[in-house]
């Protein structure tokens, strides 16, 4: 069972956190969001959120345990540009382009097969059924 976690357009260029999603996309989840929490990089801290949002979907949406997970893939992908302009000598302006990313990650778990149990039925429903047989 797959289980997926978006973020859109993160004001953080795409290669920023990229390099973070290398060092932390072979890693166990919880491993990994303890690894996120002690990088000194704000790539990171927007990394672990999205992270942290995938386990809880898995946790409490789709009821997996928190062990039987693993990170499938992290996709880093480049947002809309945001232009702007910076005054310049002579009466020029140079552009600044504000990057922006996506991100999405993508869990894997175990599904849990769930045993349908018969209904249950009272005694005297089996009494009352036998009677009027």
């Amino acid at each position: 069972m797959e289980i997926v976690a978006y973020q859109k357009y993160v004001r953080t260029s795409p290669r920023k956190i990229q390099l973070i999603a290398d060092a932390v996309r072979q890693m166990h989840p919880t491993q990994a969001l303890t690894n996120l929490e002690f990088m000194h990089k704000r790539a990171a801290d927007v990394l672990k959120r999205v992270l942290n949002q995938a386990v809880k979907n898995a946790v409490n949406n789709s009821g997996l345990n928190e062990k039987d997970l693993k990170i499938k893939h992290i996709l880093v992908e480049k947002g809309p540009q945001y232009k702007r302009f910076n005054a310049a000598s002579r009466g020029r302006a140079r552009t600044i382009l504000k990057k922006t990313s996506h991100i999405k990650v993508v869990l894997e778990g175990k599904e849990v097969k769930k045993v349908q149990e018969e209904p249950k039925t009272d005694k005297k429903t089996k009494e009352n059924s036998k009677l009027k047989k």
